[in-house]
């Protein structure tokens, strides 16, 4: 796999540890497909800190999904960029199509451990080709999960994105992180994904700026550590992670942004 395709397995480690633990997220299939690869990791990528918050992120990201998909139960659910996450396992709610995107050599991965269905489907797609949104199915609402994707994409190709995705559905759902320009300068110093190979990350403060004349406006900012994930923590653990995740200076680097074109 290239360096960015690599980045999956931080994720991957993150949900099985915690999975281990029986805290934040259970996720068996994580945990199997993490002793499976056998991908070495080291250093930050590999910390206990770090698993805890790529694990509350999923459980974020897990939970939005159920919620939107509540309220639009014959919604598209395309997991844009989704590794070798179990999300379409992990949702509660029934969905009626849900499409797992991403590298082809991630694909034929994810293909050794999931199984098409009626309706779940995997798909070759690469975000920065927006031409690539013209294959996917049809839909007049689509869910857009794009979990560790926007800081790999340059403005340009975020916007060309959001564009596609807007030109073929015509309600669209979107739950994304970015890093800000601050978070991505930082990161070049001091970031997980360095070790996997990754040294140019981009950021963006706002993000409405960047998708410009696509009709999507910021629904909210999610906290991608909620206390009541935090509190699963041992006492100990439980105060160093606040500082390390929960506080103002993480969200100067790390943001969490619903957009959507829904009243």
């Amino acid at each position: 796999m290239n360096e960015i395709n690599k980045t999956l397995f931080i994720p991957l480690y993150g949900k099985s540890y915690v999975s281990k633990k029986n805290i934040i997220l259970k996720d068996y299939a994580a945990e199997l497909i993490w002793e499976k690869e056998g991908f070495v990791l080291r250093g930050k990528s590999k910390s206990k800190w770090l698993a805890y918050n790529m694990a509350m992120r999923a459980r974020v990201f897990d939970e939005w999904t159920d919620s939107v998909l509540e309220n639009n139960k014959d919604a598209l659910v395309l997991h844009i960029g989704c590794g070798l996450d179990n999300r379409c396992k992990r949702v509660r709610q029934p969905y009626k199509c849900w499409i797992d995107c991403d590298f082809s050599e991630v694909i034929e991965a994810r293909r050794n451990y999931f199984i098409e269905t009626d309706n779940y489907h995997m798909q070759v797609l690469n975000a920065a080709e927006p031409l690539q949104i013209r294959g996917l199915p049809e839909n007049d609402v689509a869910i857009v999960i794009l979990e560790g994707v926007s800081m790999y994409l340059s403005d340009e190709q975020v916007y060309g994105l959001f564009k596609a995705l807007k030109e073929k559905y015509k309600y669209l759902h979107v739950l994304m992180d970015i890093y800000t320009e601050f978070g991505a300068k930082a990161s070049k110093y001091k970031n997980p994904v360095n070790e996997v190979g990754v040294t140019n990350l981009f950021g963006r403060d706002d993000i409405v700026p960047v998708i410009g004349d696509v009709e999507l406006r910021l629904i909210q900012e999610h906290t991608m550590t909620p206390m009541k994930l935090i509190n699963e923590l041992k006492p100990l653990e439980r105060l160093f992670f606040k500082v390390l995740f929960n506080g103002r200076l993480y969200r100067k680097i790390y943001r969490l942004l619903e957009l959507s074109n829904v009243s």
